[in-house]
């Protein structure tokens, strides 16, 4: 049993808790794993893929008409509709390679500091 951690066993043997020194603590908490940005079980190359991927071609293409459209307040209510939910797609995407790059980086800082 590592020294920085005991383990509290019930009456028929169980692990029911864990007893840590305070530097183990500080690790596990202070890890990116702890981060809720930090993409958990991602290898490298899916969090490359993920940064640099893009909204489907034919996604891109009617965000574009529609945003020219909306430019010469020719939306229909279906249209704006659309809009939004294009936006909000791309929105999203945004975060997730936002993400998918702020893990990377965690990933290359930790690997620096070992």
């Amino acid at each position: 049993m590592s020294d920085s951690a005991r383990y509290l066993v019930n009456e028929q043997g169980d692990r029911v808790g864990v007893i840590l020194d305070l530097d183990h603590y500080q690790r596990l908490v202070n890890s990116p794993t702890a981060d809720p940005d930090y993409l958990i079980g991602i290898s490298p190359t899916e969090l490359h893929a993920l940064a640099n991927c893009k909204l489907a071609p034919t996604d891109q293409t009617r965000l574009d008409d529609l945003l020219e459209k909306q430019t010469n307040d020719q939306l229909s209510e279906t249209e704006i509709t659309q809009l939004d939910q294009l936006l909000a797609e791309a929105d999203a995407l945004t975060l997730l390679k936002t993400r998918a790059r702020y893990t990377l980086q965690q990933n290359k800082d930790l690997a620096q500091a070992s």
